[in-house]
Protein backbone atom coordinates (compact mmCIF):
# COMPACT_ATOMS: atom_id res chain seq x y z
CA UNK A 1 0.00 0.00 0.00
CA UNK A 2 1.32 3.63 -0.84
CA UNK A 3 2.87 5.29 2.37
CA UNK A 4 0.37 7.74 4.12
CA UNK A 5 3.47 10.11 4.81
CA UNK A 6 7.57 10.43 3.91
CA UNK A 7 9.06 12.34 0.59
CA UNK A 8 6.92 13.68 -2.38
CA UNK A 9 8.64 13.42 -5.68
CA UNK A 10 8.13 15.76 -8.18
CA UNK A 11 9.68 15.26 -12.19
CA UNK A 12 8.30 16.42 -15.61
CA UNK A 13 9.73 16.40 -18.92
CA UNK A 14 11.46 13.40 -19.14
CA UNK A 15 10.61 12.79 -23.27
CA UNK A 16 10.43 9.51 -23.16
CA UNK A 17 10.57 7.73 -26.77
CA UNK A 18 12.19 4.98 -28.38
CA UNK A 19 14.69 6.83 -30.06
CA UNK A 20 15.79 7.82 -26.36
CA UNK A 21 16.82 4.98 -24.96
CA UNK A 22 19.32 6.11 -22.60
CA UNK A 23 16.21 8.21 -21.02
CA UNK A 24 13.84 5.23 -20.72
CA UNK A 25 16.77 3.46 -19.03
CA UNK A 26 16.91 6.21 -16.48
CA UNK A 27 13.96 6.26 -15.69
CA UNK A 28 13.40 2.56 -15.34
CA UNK A 29 16.42 2.72 -13.47
CA UNK A 30 14.64 5.72 -11.20
CA UNK A 31 11.34 3.89 -11.05
CA UNK A 32 12.74 0.61 -9.22
CA UNK A 33 15.47 2.62 -6.78
CA UNK A 34 14.87 6.06 -5.31
CA UNK A 35 11.35 6.61 -6.27
CA UNK A 36 10.43 3.53 -3.98
CA UNK A 37 11.36 5.19 -1.23
CA UNK A 38 8.89 7.91 -1.35
CA UNK A 39 5.60 8.55 -0.38
CA UNK A 40 4.37 10.10 -3.74
CA UNK A 41 5.49 10.56 -7.48
CA UNK A 42 3.77 13.36 -9.64
CA UNK A 43 4.82 13.55 -12.98
CA UNK A 44 3.88 16.98 -14.12
CA UNK A 45 3.65 16.39 -17.72
CA UNK A 46 5.53 15.25 -21.12
CA UNK A 47 6.50 12.20 -19.50
CA UNK A 48 6.40 11.10 -23.38
CA UNK A 49 7.64 13.02 -26.21
CA UNK A 50 4.17 11.85 -27.72
CA UNK A 51 1.66 9.81 -26.93
CA UNK A 52 -1.11 8.48 -29.75
CA UNK A 53 -3.33 6.35 -28.19
CA UNK A 54 -3.32 3.71 -24.60
CA UNK A 55 -3.42 1.15 -27.82
CA UNK A 56 0.04 2.22 -28.49
CA UNK A 57 2.46 -0.77 -27.86
CA UNK A 58 5.83 0.22 -29.35
CA UNK A 59 8.66 -1.02 -27.47
CA UNK A 60 9.58 0.50 -24.59
CA UNK A 61 6.31 1.63 -23.79
CA UNK A 62 4.51 -1.59 -22.46
CA UNK A 63 7.54 -1.58 -20.28
CA UNK A 64 7.70 1.62 -19.24
CA UNK A 65 3.61 1.25 -18.46
CA UNK A 66 5.02 -2.07 -16.56
CA UNK A 67 7.35 -0.35 -14.10
CA UNK A 68 5.27 2.11 -13.22
CA UNK A 69 2.32 -0.32 -12.32
CA UNK A 70 5.00 -2.15 -10.01
CA UNK A 71 6.15 1.06 -8.48
CA UNK A 72 2.38 2.14 -7.89
CA UNK A 73 1.71 -1.10 -5.56
CA UNK A 74 4.05 1.10 -3.05
CA UNK A 75 3.91 4.22 -3.97
CA UNK A 76 1.31 6.61 -4.92
CA UNK A 77 1.90 8.43 -8.35
CA UNK A 78 0.16 10.94 -9.97
CA UNK A 79 0.25 11.95 -13.54
CA UNK A 80 -0.62 15.17 -15.35
CA UNK A 81 -0.57 15.52 -19.15
CA UNK A 82 1.71 17.99 -20.69
CA UNK A 83 2.20 19.38 -24.36
CA UNK A 84 3.21 16.01 -25.98
CA UNK A 85 1.29 13.01 -24.07
CA UNK A 86 -2.19 14.97 -23.39
CA UNK A 87 -4.15 12.13 -24.99
CA UNK A 88 -3.09 9.63 -21.92
CA UNK A 89 -5.98 8.39 -20.92
CA UNK A 90 -8.15 6.30 -18.83
CA UNK A 91 -6.68 2.65 -19.76
CA UNK A 92 -3.15 4.06 -18.60
CA UNK A 93 -3.79 4.57 -15.61
CA UNK A 94 -6.01 1.54 -14.89
CA UNK A 95 -3.20 -0.20 -15.66
CA UNK A 96 -0.53 1.46 -14.43
CA UNK A 97 -2.42 2.38 -11.58
CA UNK A 98 -1.34 6.13 -12.11
CA UNK A 99 -3.83 9.17 -10.98
CA UNK A 100 -4.37 11.27 -13.41
CA UNK A 101 -4.49 15.09 -12.45
CA UNK A 102 -5.90 17.83 -13.73
CA UNK A 103 -4.07 20.55 -14.52
CA UNK A 104 -4.01 22.95 -12.43
CA UNK A 105 -4.75 21.03 -9.45
CA UNK A 106 -3.67 21.71 -5.98
CA UNK A 107 -2.51 19.96 -3.15
CA UNK A 108 -2.00 21.00 0.43
CA UNK A 109 1.88 20.31 1.32
CA UNK A 110 4.49 20.92 4.29
CA UNK A 111 1.71 23.62 5.30
CA UNK A 112 1.51 25.53 2.22
CA UNK A 113 -1.05 25.64 -0.60
CA UNK A 114 0.86 24.40 -3.12
CA UNK A 115 -0.27 24.56 -6.97
CA UNK A 116 0.69 21.89 -9.49
CA UNK A 117 0.29 22.39 -13.55
CA UNK A 118 2.26 21.21 -16.60
CA UNK A 119 3.30 24.94 -17.10
CA UNK A 120 2.70 25.66 -20.93
CA UNK A 121 -0.70 27.41 -20.62
CA UNK A 122 1.20 30.41 -18.38
CA UNK A 123 3.11 31.31 -21.79
CA UNK A 124 0.73 33.35 -22.65
CA UNK A 125 2.92 35.66 -24.80
CA UNK A 126 3.22 32.69 -27.30
CA UNK A 127 -0.29 32.89 -29.01
CA UNK A 128 0.45 30.78 -31.87
CA UNK A 129 0.26 27.95 -29.81
CA UNK A 130 -1.93 29.05 -26.87
CA UNK A 131 -4.55 29.10 -30.02
CA UNK A 132 -2.66 25.42 -30.83
CA UNK A 133 -3.10 24.17 -27.46
CA UNK A 134 -6.92 25.22 -27.47
CA UNK A 135 -7.78 23.37 -30.82
CA UNK A 136 -5.78 20.32 -30.43
CA UNK A 137 -7.63 19.54 -26.61
CA UNK A 138 -11.20 20.13 -28.25
CA UNK A 139 -12.89 16.56 -27.04
CA UNK A 140 -13.84 16.27 -30.67
CA UNK A 141 -10.03 16.84 -31.86
CA UNK A 142 -8.57 14.44 -29.54
CA UNK A 143 -11.81 11.52 -30.39
CA UNK A 144 -11.27 12.30 -34.45
CA UNK A 145 -7.57 11.44 -34.18
CA UNK A 146 -7.78 8.68 -32.30
CA UNK A 147 -10.08 6.53 -34.08
CA UNK A 148 -7.13 7.03 -37.05
CA UNK A 149 -5.25 3.44 -37.42
CA UNK A 150 -2.19 3.35 -35.43
CA UNK A 151 0.10 3.90 -38.21
CA UNK A 152 -1.69 6.71 -39.51
CA UNK A 153 -1.00 8.08 -35.82
CA UNK A 154 2.24 7.55 -35.37
CA UNK A 155 3.03 9.27 -38.65
CA UNK A 156 1.14 12.24 -37.95
CA UNK A 157 2.72 12.62 -34.59
CA UNK A 158 6.29 12.11 -36.21
CA UNK A 159 5.17 14.81 -38.73
CA UNK A 160 3.88 17.11 -35.45
CA UNK A 161 7.19 17.06 -33.95
CA UNK A 162 8.94 18.11 -36.83
CA UNK A 163 6.93 20.94 -37.70
CA UNK A 164 6.96 22.13 -34.07
CA UNK A 165 10.62 21.71 -33.47
CA UNK A 166 10.80 24.22 -36.83
CA UNK A 167 8.31 26.57 -35.28
CA UNK A 168 10.28 26.75 -31.88
CA UNK A 169 13.52 27.26 -33.49
CA UNK A 170 12.04 30.27 -34.85
CA UNK A 171 10.56 31.94 -32.05
CA UNK A 172 12.14 34.13 -29.44
CA UNK A 173 13.32 33.05 -26.37
CA UNK A 174 11.40 35.41 -23.72
CA UNK A 175 8.03 34.34 -25.52
CA UNK A 176 8.24 30.34 -24.73
CA UNK A 177 8.55 31.28 -21.19
CA UNK A 178 6.10 31.38 -18.56
CA UNK A 179 4.28 35.42 -18.23
CA UNK A 180 4.91 36.83 -14.92
CA UNK A 181 1.42 38.10 -14.46
CA UNK A 182 0.10 34.61 -15.76
CA UNK A 183 1.68 33.11 -12.94
CA UNK A 184 0.27 35.91 -10.38
CA UNK A 185 -2.80 35.60 -11.58
CA UNK A 186 -3.02 31.62 -11.73
CA UNK A 187 -1.74 31.56 -8.30
CA UNK A 188 -3.90 34.00 -6.43
CA UNK A 189 -6.93 32.36 -7.79
CA UNK A 190 -5.97 28.42 -6.52
CA UNK A 191 -4.79 30.35 -3.07
CA UNK A 192 -1.22 29.05 -3.55
CA UNK A 193 2.07 30.21 -2.51
CA UNK A 194 4.23 27.80 -4.29
CA UNK A 195 4.04 26.67 -8.14
CA UNK A 196 5.50 23.90 -9.63
CA UNK A 197 5.78 23.34 -12.81
CA UNK A 198 7.90 22.10 -16.06
CA UNK A 199 7.69 22.56 -19.93
CA UNK A 200 9.92 25.40 -20.01
CA UNK A 201 13.13 23.68 -19.43
CA UNK A 202 14.69 26.40 -17.25
CA UNK A 203 14.91 24.37 -14.31
CA UNK A 204 15.34 26.74 -11.11
CA UNK A 205 13.45 28.24 -7.83
CA UNK A 206 12.12 31.94 -7.81
CA UNK A 207 10.92 33.81 -4.99
CA UNK A 208 8.88 36.61 -5.16
CA UNK A 209 6.28 38.65 -3.11
CA UNK A 210 2.61 37.96 -3.95
CA UNK A 211 0.06 40.00 -2.54
CA UNK A 212 2.49 40.91 0.60
CA UNK A 213 3.44 37.59 1.58
CA UNK A 214 6.25 34.94 0.51
CA UNK A 215 5.78 32.78 -2.58
CA UNK A 216 7.70 31.12 -5.11
CA UNK A 217 7.65 29.27 -8.15
CA UNK A 218 9.90 25.74 -8.71
CA UNK A 219 10.70 24.83 -12.23
CA UNK A 220 11.77 21.36 -12.99
CA UNK A 221 14.02 20.26 -15.30
CA UNK A 222 14.67 18.50 -18.17
CA UNK A 223 15.74 14.97 -18.42
CA UNK A 224 18.58 14.10 -20.37
CA UNK A 225 20.17 10.68 -21.72
CA UNK A 226 22.52 10.53 -19.51
CA UNK A 227 20.88 12.78 -16.66
CA UNK A 228 17.65 13.77 -14.63
CA UNK A 229 16.37 15.74 -11.91
CA UNK A 230 14.38 15.29 -9.11
CA UNK A 231 12.54 17.84 -7.01
CA UNK A 232 12.13 16.61 -3.44
CA UNK A 233 10.06 17.75 -0.46
CA UNK A 234 10.19 16.04 2.75
CA UNK A 235 8.36 17.21 5.63
CA UNK A 236 9.37 21.21 5.31
CA UNK A 237 12.26 20.69 3.35
CA UNK A 238 12.64 20.91 -0.48
CA UNK A 239 16.12 20.00 -2.16
CA UNK A 240 16.75 18.99 -6.04
CA UNK A 241 18.58 15.67 -6.29
CA UNK A 242 20.33 14.83 -9.37
CA UNK A 243 19.26 11.13 -11.32
CA UNK A 244 21.78 9.29 -12.95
Amino acid sequence: MPKASGEHLFIADLHLSPERPETVALFLGFLAGRARGAARLYVLGDLFDAWIGDDDDTPPYPEVRAALRELSATTACALMHGNRDFLIGGGFARDTGCRLLRDPARIDLAGARTLLMHGDRLCTDDKPYQRFRRRVRNPLVKQLFLWRPLAKRRALAADYRRRSGAATATKAEAIMDVNAGAVRRTMRRHGASHLIHGHTHRAGDHDFVLDGRPARRSVLAEWHPARGEVLVCDGGRWWREPVE
